[in-house]
């Protein structure tokens, strides 16, 4: 059941995640005086690293665990060098997209 909730929050943080990644860039364009808060992208970050922790923990296929690491793995190298670079680079899209699989991969999986 634990697992079920687990997914449900990780699915829901890598729509709102990829939502923000997508439309925020269109927000810029539109002279609103709104400026990227990177603080929103290590917010999602964490919040997908715990996720994806305690998710990883319980699950035995090790094909679906790669999946989400690698995804994590995406997004962190998209924040960090947003953080350290000021560059954005797109794996943020494949990472939030390759959660979202994941997340509904592993809760098709479970036993209802």
């Amino acid at each position: 059941m634990k697992s079920k909730i687990l997914d449900a929050v990780g699915i829901s943080a890598a729509v709102l995640c990829l939502i923000h990644c997508i439309v925020f860039p269109l927000l810029l364009i539109i002279p609103l005086g709104i400026s990227h808060n990177l603080y929103i992208d290590l917010a999602f970050l964490l919040i997908g690293a715990v996720v994806v922790y305690s998710v990883t923990k319980t699950i035995k296929n090790r094909k679906l665990q790669f999946l989400f690491w690698t995804s994590l793995l995406l997004i962190s190298v998209s924040v960090l060098a947003d953080l350290i670079f000021e560059v954005h680079i797109p794996l943020i899209y494949l990472g939030a997209a390759g959660l979202i699989t994941g997340h509904v991969i592993n809760f098709k999986n479970h036993k209802h």
